[in-house]
């Protein structure tokens, strides 16, 4: 445990905002990218959706945003098949959730940026699923607008998850869009603001932004840049994260890295 320098040694935590634990209704999602990572993230979503009505929380409403469509080297890897061969990856990934878990989740095949102004701009969780450091930074600019224009209104954005990876290592890091209220704690120090990715992280991102992110023409070939289980390892720790904030509201953690070669994930505490 950390001794801050006002002698304050109480492990800090962050109570998650009201919004997200006692909803009235649904708790809107938007999910920025149905590739890799994104498809395991939806299907995670899902089940969690299921689990959460079953325990008398009203659920997710979910919106995936994304412009790909599937090609031949997207099969095997991300959650594919032939069938879908030049559909919209989100339409495809939305229509097959809906089919199997009776969900009216919605699809939108644009990206979202600064140039996106149709519904669904706002959520009370962003999640982002993107390969590029301008994609992280558009979110982010994106979510802070809105944070501003919105005020304290009950339907304004309070969290963004970023999940970032390169072919064995990745990374969850879960940031609130300005300040989330907090209740006085003897026992714990409560924060309320964990900073965005992109304001922590711009080094690291800028380094991450030299991988190749050229299109592969083959599964062979997109292997050489994102190892086979990456995707899914860090979907499912995230998941597990996100189940926390629902079920538990405390945070200890707000995020993790993970080495899947090394077999090693090391989590990043709330300071």
């Amino acid at each position: 445990m950390k001794k801050l320098n006002n002698g304050d040694t109480r492990t800090a935590v962050h109570i998650v905002n009201k919004e997200i634990l006692q909803p009235y209704n649904p708790v809107t999602i938007n999910l920025i990218g149905a590739g890799g990572t994104g498809g395991q993230v939806l299907t995670a979503l899902a089940r969690m959706n299921y689990a959460l009505v079953s325990l008398n929380h009203p659920g997710l409403m979910v919106s995936v945003f994304d412009d790909d469509t599937v090609t031949r080297a997207n099969l095997g890897r991300q959650l594919f098949t032939t069938a879908e061969l030049g559909l919209h990856k989100s339409v495809a990934l939305i229509n097959r959730i809906n089919r199997f878990f009776g969900t009216n989740w919605k699809a939108v095949t644009e990206k979202y940026d600064k140039t996106y102004n149709g519904d669904n701009t706002w959520a009370t969780l962003t999640i982002g699923c993107v390969d590029t450091v301008q994609a992280r930074v558009e979110i982010a600019q994106i979510l802070k607008k809105l944070n501003k224009s919105m005020g304290n209104s009950r339907s304004q954005p309070l969290y963004y998850m970023d999940f970032g990876n390169s072919r064995e290592t990745g990374q969850v890091i879960l940031s609130t869009i300005g300040k989330i209220q907090q209740p006085e704690s003897k026992q714990y120090r409560t924060t309320d603001t964990l900073p965005m990715v992109t304001d922590e992280f711009a080094e690291l991102l800028a380094a991450s932004e030299a991988v190749d992110n050229t299109p592969s023409c083959s599964l062979a070939e997109a292997l050489t840049k994102q190892d086979l289980f990456i995707n899914s390892a860090l979907a499912n720790c995230g998941a597990s994260l996100l189940w926390q904030m629902f079920r538990e509201g405390m945070l200890f953690n707000r995020g993790f890295f993970l080495n899947l070669k090394e077999f090693k994930t090391q989590p990043l505490k709330v300071a």
